[in-house]
């Protein structure tokens, strides 16, 4: 299917209901159609390893296309300018969320754009910098754990932001990395956290270290207030 065919089906599987929906739990619903993620992933996998595909998909500009993009790109083929362009795009959690696990985590510049994203003031931007520290937390089970305390630098540094995407990215890439064997230097920076002045950081750190302890991983130990 060309990328007209594959909008022009998007189209007709519009569902407006699911969309009013989607705007209680924050997803952008500027050019949403309302489908859901188990529908893309059936498109999605009679178009795998599609980079022209992918980059006409995205230039549509509508949610699901791009969500739809992210599936069927080859992340061989996806370049630092196309991740730049993509970045700046984005306009959702859903669709930062997405890209990052689907496609950008993939690529060989995952940890550079990881730090680089994580201090751009961008609400997105920086998320999608968090949310691909996440992502390698997970994928990358080889990496030895000195590899991840940049990433607790950068949590650290940037915890007072208090965006609710960002803080909810910056949680979720401290409760990832915590999860690995390393994990007093995640309890480490999670306690520094629970103890500063930001509500924001207090959040990130706390909601992390009763993470940790519902896990087993160690005592929360939560700060005095």
């Amino acid at each position: 299917m060309t990328s007209t065919e594959i909008i022009t089906r998007l189209h007709s599987l519009a569902n407006p209901a699911n969309v009013t929906g989607m705007a209680r739990y924050g997803i952008a619903t500027h050019a949403t159609l309302g489908i859901n993620i188990p529908v893309l992933r059936g498109i999605a996998k009679t178009h795998r390893r599609d980079h022209r595909l992918a980059r006409e998909l995205w230039r549509s500009g509508i949610h699901e296309a791009r969500i739809l993009a992210s599936l069927v790109d080859d992340p061989r083929q996806v370049t630092v300018e196309q991740m730049e362009e993509w970045v700046e795009d984005l306009d959702s959690w859903d669709v930062c969320d997405q890209c990052c696990g689907n496609l950008f985590g993939r690529t060989p510049f995952a940890w550079d754009k990881a730090e680089q994203w994580s201090g751009r003031s961008g609400e997105f931007v920086k998320r999608a910098g968090f949310v691909l520290m996440a992502r390698l937390a997970v994928q990358e089970k080889k990496a030895p754990a000195e590899r991840f305390h940049p990433f607790l630098a950068l949590i650290r540094h940037e915890a007072a932001d208090g965006r609710n995407f960002v803080k909810k990215g910056i949680n979720w890439a401290l409760r990832e990395i915590g999860k690995r064997k390393d994990i007093q230097a995640a309890l480490a920076t999670a306690r520094e956290l629970a103890g500063m002045d930001s509500p924001s950081a207090r959040w990130i750190g706390r909601d992390a270290l009763r993470e940790f302890d519902r896990l087993g991983l160690g005592s929360p130990v939560l700060p005095q207030t």
